[in-house]
């Protein structure tokens, strides 16, 4: 915004970055929800009235799981397709962005050197004019001559088919200096263009390999073989191949430790099932990204780096819904009570034959 871009541009760079959200905030939203629901339902004592009708937790679970699986869906096809096309869409929607509006990638009172052979000063930019104050230019782009110009403002006229912009200069001079013959001379003017070469200035950037996080699951599989094939390292994608896996996943495991956290009584159901999905969700990130980064420093393996976390909240899941579906039933209890009272018939007895 303080480089003047309209409002369209700025909630189109937005629509990009959202799939990288999404997919971390969808499983978050799905462990506050699922904690809220049990434990309202446990705060309004719902649930002892669902366990004296003779349902057990099991039986509460399809609901769930249906939930979760839905949500499980969503999470993977953000992460397989919208992530990737997020990441392509807002790199390409940058250099749409420096080609139509040229000042936003210069900044005021630094040497500028994104152009090849140019190196380009301003003290101040006006980014709704693309107007330039005080502009100094070095240009060594011909090895015949080199050209210092100072200008008192400059204007960034743009050519989005040419993909070319044009720094007019108004009222400057140029210090031209032979380097094979010494000779010096100096130019004034009133208006000089200097012709700045877009496509040379990102042909670097569109040349180099994809960043894996712009790669799609099939592209990834290639891009894994073809550097294996080759004998190069593909750790990066290799990391983000499982990281595409692990965190729809997590869903599931965020599913079986949500439900016996939520059926816990407490009076601020809400405030308790924050509270806990931040402590849950803090505790995964954390144990993810520290596995990631150990991963692609070849210090774990991938396999382990990314999917560790999952293991240990599911080990740990399991443990807790096991221990809040155990439960006597008035059946067992009217077992133990017969047992008990056939256990005292025979002690009766047997103590009578010994007295008589």
């Amino acid at each position: 915004m303080s480089r003047g871009l309209p409002l369209s541009s700025i909630l189109r760079l937005f629509a990009y970055i959202m799939p990288a959200f999404l997919e971390v905030t969808v499983p978050m939203a799905m462990l506050l929800a699922i904690l809220i629901a049990f434990g309202r339902l446990s705060a309004d004592s719902e649930m002892v009235a669902l366990r004296s009708s003779g349902l057990s937790l099991y039986q509460l679970v399809p609901p769930v799981a249906i939930f979760v699986a839905l949500t499980t869906l969503a999470t993977a096809g953000i992460a397989l397709y919208a992530r990737p096309w997020g990441n392509r869409s807002l790199k390409a929607a940058l250099y749409d962005i420096a080609r139509t509006r040229a000042s936003a990638g210069l900044k005021p009172a630094v040497f500028n050197d994104d152009f090849p052979g140019l190196v380009i000063y301003t003290e101040g930019i006006d980014p709704t004019l693309d107007r330039l104050s005080h502009v100094l230019i070095a240009d060594e782009r011909d090895p015949r001559q080199h050209n210092t110009i100072f200008a008192r403002a400059g204007f960034m006229i743009s050519d989005q088919r040419a993909q070319t912009v044009t720094l007019r200069l108004l009222d400057g001079a140029i210090h031209t200096t032979d380097p094979r013959g010494g000779a010096e001379y100096q130019t004034d003017f009133q208006s000089y263009d200097v012709n700045l070469d877009l496509r040379q200035a990102f042909a670097g950037l569109r040349q180099r390999e994809r960043d894996p996080k712009e790669l799609t699951l099939g592209q990834l599989a290639r891009t894994i073989a073809a550097k294996q094939a080759a004998g190069r390292p593909y750790g990066p994608e290799l990391v983000e191949y499982h990281r595409k896996f692990s965190i729809p996943f997590a869903c599931i495991v965020f599913g079986l430790v949500a439900v016996p956290l939520g059926i816990q009584p407490a009076r601020a159901v809400r405030a308790r099932g924050f509270v806990v999905s931040l402590a849950v969700i803090f505790a995964y990130y954390i144990f993810l990204s520290a596995g990631q980064a150990l991963a692609e420093q070849a210090v774990l393996s991938a396999v382990l780096g990314l999917w560790l976390p999952n293991l240990v909240l599911a080990l740990l899941g399991g443990y807790l819904f096991a221990q809040a579906a155990r439960e006597r039933t008035a059946v067992g209890l009217e077992r133990m009570q017969l047992g008990l009272a056939r256990l005292r018939q025979k002690v009766v007895a047997r103590l009578g034959a010994e007295a008589a």
